[in-house]
């Protein structure tokens, strides 16, 4: 355990569950006091209280009253700290149906570990200044409410997108503008929203003394204030009554205007931003009163300084983005529900107050250039291996071991607790809460294996992003070939959706069984994806029953061979240049083309960059040594100066370019075609001779 000075408080809630304290603190290995109590939230709470104040930090094994234990906490010690796991969940809430002391041993393993190390964080500063986007009658609404509710914490302003003939208030209490082609971009205290004026008259800078409405003979003019463009015939009038004022400007009719905003209320239908999940400080409730008030009253709690992790790390190095104008890899792009990455140049960039940490692009990159940092595919690998090796301790010999459940961390977490209540989620399963099973990929599916799981089951929902979904599946979909052709059952991997603890503990039941087993690794899963993924791969190769010499995957697969017809190829190297895994590299001294099948991901930025045509993908995994050895796709004596003998280029490369070109009228002659096949020396040379009939710059 990590924390080995801390005291474990567990509760069998009133008898209901069992613990084998002697199993547990030989699985746990800890020396730290484990108590069980029968009430912790009653009768044993001055107890818990007391025993708190000599260690200085517990683990409890209840979060029910968790509430209540952090006060008692608080005031038996303060800064005392204190950790809480559901226990409840796990079926039967004891050894009634099954042995549950290996899970609740594994549970505690986990929750005994350190939090994972900080990363940078990312900053949000609001000061309460919202915008209420909508038609007149909603947006005028919202924003007496917002004043009247809210008025010492936001500073109101409202941007009408159809008047509806609505009256303005009587008061000038905040800023009015009428728009049309609105555009918001930004995230919480950082949003900049444009739009055209939709009307002449304006409302900002309208002083509403009517007198616009008193000269207009046709009454195009109301009380909202705005020309009614259907009813206005043009006389102008209006502008005349206005003309001190400078309120009205029919020229000025569809000029851009934009300013900046902390929040942003958008009551449009549809809604101005329509992807998954919004960026913060941005709600768009839709047309119901009770969202619509809701989304009011958690806006109004968006006002000061916050911050969070900075979920990701970027290395553009080896990024397949883009080489050379050339299109490669878009994966992290297309899934990105936040629209927080974008392209730049041969990479992307990702703005941080946007990305709400899901992790998928780290899921679908294939090189590792995305990765996810909080927490890190290697912080969970830990925790898993500490959970299953406390599982091993706790069943003895015969040891059955557990389904892994990826899980995300609030919904996953408040569904296993609803399930506790119930007959709980079976003994055999062990929950590895994550930010978002997004950012489950296929080396933290092949860890779990390889760590000794018997399976490993992700928890998702109906309404998780389609793009996300997709990204799980196809990354499942890969690893249950490998399954498949190493031996093991591909039912090792399995999805999961679920609605409520009912559905999950349901779904979970109708699993087929997997019966995967495998020795467990000893090794810790590195921070760099293919390492990491290669570790697994080996590991279960190495157990495996089926020994291929490689496997075949399916079409985007990030493993595989590149292919090349060596009649087309002229060795130009542009491959090399383009490839950002150095997968393809040059012959050094010699005009060679090496490849090292281990680091192709299967971008096609080769294939797309090449001159000639001359390269294909096939996607396979290549098992053992072979994936790591150089192979030369390639290979050509060079071609040698016809002035010097000067080794360059290479034959195919001089004929290939000789043959396009003798065609042009600057090479019709013999000497020009000729100086194609000199050095670049011998060339200089040979043009300052201006052998007759050709015209140098010594000429003009």
């Amino acid at each position: 355990m990590k924390n080995a000075d801390s005291a474990i408080h567990l509760c069998s809630c009133n008898g209901t569950v069992e613990f084998d304290i002697k199993r547990l603190g030989a699985a746990l290995a800890t020396d730290a006091p484990l108590a069980v109590s029968r009430q912790l939230c009653r009768r044993d709470a001055p107890a818990f209280a007391e025993a708190l104040g000599a260690s200085g930090h517990a683990l409890v094994g209840c979060t029910q009253e968790s509430a209540l234990l952090r006060e008692v906490a608080d005031d038996a010690a303060q800064g005392a700290g204190v950790t809480f796991i559901n226990l409840r969940d796990i079926a039967g809430r004891g050894p009634r149906d099954a042995d549950a002391q290996p899970a609740l041993a594994a549970r505690l393993a986990m929750a005994a570990m350190a939090e994972p190390a900080p990363v940078p964080a990312v900053s949000y500063a609001s000061s309460g200044q919202l915008l209420i986007i909508g038609p007149a009658d909603a947006a005028l609404g919202w924003a007496q409410e917002a004043q009247r509710l809210h008025g010492d914490r936001l500073a109101i302003n409202v941007l009408m997108t159809s008047s509806g003939h609505a009256e303005l208030p009587v008061r000038r209490d905040y800023p009015l503008n009428s728009a049309r082609a609105v555009s918001v971009h930004g995230y919480l205290g950082a949003f900049e929203v444009s739009w055209q004026r939709a009307n002449a008259i304006d409302l900002d800078a309208c002083v509403r003394c009517n007198a616009c409405i008193e000269a207009c003979p046709e009454q195009a003019i109301g009380y909202d204030y705005q020309v009614d463009a259907a009813r206005c015939t043009g006389h102008r009038d209006c502008v005349s009554a206005c003309r001190e004022i400078g309120a009205i400007d029919f020229s000025a009719v569809g000029a851009m205007r934009s300013d900046t905003y902390d929040l942003v209320l958008d009551l449009s239908e549809p809604a101005l931003i329509r992807i998954p999940h919004p960026p913060q400080g941005y709600l768009a409730p839709g047309r119901g009163a009770l969202e619509q008030s809701l989304a009011l009253q958690e806006l109004a709690t968006m006002v000061g300084e916050f911050e969070k992790p900075r979920f990701f790390n970027y290395t553009a190095s080896i990024c397949a983005h883009s080489r050379n104008s050339k299109d490669g890899c878009n994966r992290c792009i297309d899934v990105c529900s936040t629209a927080a990455i974008r392209a730049d140049g041969n990479g992307v960039r990702v703005e941080p107050h946007l990305c709400m940490g899901c992790g998928a692009c780290a899921t679908v990159c294939p090189t590792g250039a995305m990765r996810h940092a909080y927490p890190s595919a290697s912080d969970v690998a830990l925790r898993i291996k500490t959970g299953l090796q406390a599982w091993r301790a706790a069943s003895g010999p015969a040891s059955h071991m557990p389904r892994v459940l990826f899980h995300s961390e609030a919904r996953g977490e408040e569904m296993l607790a609803q399930a506790g209540r119930r007959r709980g989620v079976p003994a055999d399963v062990l929950p590895v809460a994550v930010h978002d099973v997004a950012s489950v990929g296929l080396e933290l599916m092949f860890v779990a294996l390889s760590y000794g799981a018997a399976q490993c089951v992700i928890l998702t929902h109906d309404d998780a992003p389609d793009a996300y979904r997709e990204a799980t599946a196809a990354q499942m979909a890969i690893g249950r070939t490998i399954l498949s052709a190493l031996g093991y059952p591909a039912d090792a991997l399995a999805i999961v959706c679920a609605a409520d603890a009912t559905e999950l503990a349901t779904r979970l039941g109708e699993l087929p069984s997997a019966g995967m087993s495998c020795p467990p690794a000893g090794f810790a899963l590195p921070a760099d994806k293919r390492g990491a993924l290669e570790f697994c791969v080996d590991h279960l190769a190495q157990h495996a029953t089926a020994k291929p010499g490689h496997i075949s995957l399916a079409a985007g697969a990030p493993f595989g061979a590149v292919n090349i017809e060596r009649d087309r190829c002229t060795l130009c190297m542009s491959c090399v240049g383009a490839c950002p895994a150095s997968a393809l590299m040059d012959g050094v001294d010699a005009p060679k083309l090496r490849f090292l099948e281990r680091n192709c991901v299967q971008c096609g930025l080769c294939v797309n960059t090449c001159p000639e045509a001359a390269l294909s993908l096939e996607p396979r995994l290549l098992l053992g040594g072979a994936a790591r050895r150089e192979r030369v796709l390639n290979e050509a004596e060079p071609f040698h100066c016809v002035s010097c003998g000067t080794p360059f280029g290479t034959k195919q490369m001089i004929d290939a370019m000789t043959g396009r070109l003798s065609a042009h009228s600057m090479f019709a002659g013999g000497d020009a075609l000729r100086r194609l096949q000199m050095c670049a020396d011998c060339r200089v040379v040979d043009m300052m001779k201006s052998p007759s009939g050709e015209t140098t710059v010594f000429d003009l």
